[in-house]
């Protein structure tokens, strides 16, 4: 359920050492005999309705950063919504401050060039025009008649007045955002004073619309290759967006709004809140179940888990039970095998061995757990040696794909699989 518009919405502690033990706890169950929970279908799948409803069109994943350089100062954030409608609100999030949040100014805009905004408009929370979040916790904006439109940037402005010296942050954006001076200048359009540049997104976790018939989400959770490492700062063209390409170009009842929710270094068996962030489990509460609109999720997660030493076996029970997780939700959920690298501990003997294991369970056996498997290791591996990237789609890390491996990554999605919107028709019905 979602909260009011001004509600604050509270975020429960997380433990740590939670996501180091799901794998041998999913092992047990697995040797018992657990069986896979049904698969959803898809017109069932999620409460999308064809009636007007708030539904995410942007989300950013958070960990715990230091915050103490934003208080006092204005941040100027650009974010592009995979959905239209012609209202809009904000998620804002100090569900990992370690203190008190306030923002006492914020506005939204049309984006200018670089750190200019055109026609900001104020936002308010609970009528109010500034946001008191304590920590743990994160509110809504009420709505704003500000209409956003697929695929076109908006600028969100947020005076910070008072910061914890830990605070949530999206680390990676591959996108550039500004900082002020001190004081507020959310109302200004112009960009001078903006003068110190970030390549995050702090706060900010979410972008919701009032669409008049929304198309249902997918969001995908997972680690540096959801992040977009290696694609073109500020052009759009990770794995996520060139998918939500492909399905605007497929027509019919394929478009969805396409949402990232990945997290750079992140495992899949072990939060580290200070480089990866929490495991896809550990923040499913936040990244997946909050999320309006979502139908399907996919998971590519895994390499840093083999860098990391994971067994297979353990990789194998985590990925049965998010995908039961997401099966018991309502949701439709697709997994991938896991790319192959050159890159340090994920190419060694053993790793490579383990990531063999691992992508030969999914081919065979991940769909009796998921509505369907994603073969990223053969869209992006090299057929002379499957154990390393293919040379021209290597963004030249030996680890992240290329603005084209992003895209090749995305042209391996059964996109026929997925759920499609509720809301359009098919040309074969």
């Amino acid at each position: 359920m979602r909260p009011d518009d001004g509600a604050v919405r509270w975020r429960g502690r997380r433990d740590a050492a939670g996501a180091a033990v799901l794998g041998t706890l999913l092992a047990g169950l697995v040797a018992a005999g657990c069986a896979p929970v049904p698969s959803v279908v898809p017109a069932a799948a999620a409460a999308t309705t064809c009636t007007p409803g708030w539904t995410a069109a942007w989300h950013a994943a958070q960990q715990a950063v230091p915050g103490d350089s934003l208080a006092g100062r204005t941040l100027r954030m650009v974010v592009r919504p995979g959905a239209a409608g012609e209202e809009l609100r904000l998620r804002l999030s100090n569900r990992h401050g370690d203190g008190p949040l306030r923002i006492a100014a914020m506005t939204v805009g049309a984006t200018g060039p670089g750190a200019a905004v055109t026609r900001p408009v104020p936002l308010t929370v609970g009528g109010a025009p500034v946001a008191d979040i304590p920590a743990g916790a994160e509110v809504l904006t009420d709505p704003a008649p500000v209409a956003a439109a697929a695929g076109v940037p908006l600028t969100v402005s947020l005076f910070l007045a008072e910061v914890p010296r830990t605070i949530g942050s999206h680390p990676v954006a591959m996108r550039t955002a500004w900082l002020s001076g001190p004081g507020d200048r959310t109302a200004a359009p112009d960009a001078a004073g903006f003068d110190t540049t970030l390549q995050s997104w702090p706060v900010l976790t979410g972008l919701e619309v009032l669409a008049a018939r929304p198309d249902g989400a997918v969001l995908v959770i997972g680690d540096s290759l959801v992040d977009g490492v290696g694609s073109t700062p500020g052009g759009d063209d990770r794995f996520p967006d060139q998918l939500a390409a492909r399905l605007s170009a497929a027509g019919g009842d394929r478009p969805m709004t396409v949402l990232n929710a990945g997290l750079s270094r992140n495992q899949l068996l072990q939060d580290d809140p200070p480089a990866g962030g929490d495991a896809p489990s550990t923040r499913w509460d936040d990244d997946v179940a909050a999320v309006p609109g979502v139908r399907d999720v996919v998971l590519l997660v895994g390499t840093n888990d083999l860098a990391a030493g994971a067994a297979a076996g353990d990789l194998v029970a985590g990925l049965q039970g998010f995908a039961q997780r997401a099966r018991a939700a309502g949701l439709r959920v697709f997994l991938t095998t896991i790319p192959p690298s050159a890159s340090g501990g994920r190419a060694t003997p053993t790793a490579v061995a383990a990531r063999d294991e691992v992508n030969g369970w999914l081919r065979s056996d991940g769909r009796r757990w998921a509505d369907g498997v994603i073969d990223a290791a053969a869209a992006l591996g090299d057929p002379g040696d499957p154990h390393r990237l293919r040379p021209d789609l290597d963004s030249g890390d030996g680890l992240h794909p290329s603005p084209a491996g992003y895209r090749a990554l995305a042209a391996s999605v059964p996109v026929g699989e997925l759920s499609g919107s509720p809301c359009r028709v098919s040309p074969d019905r």
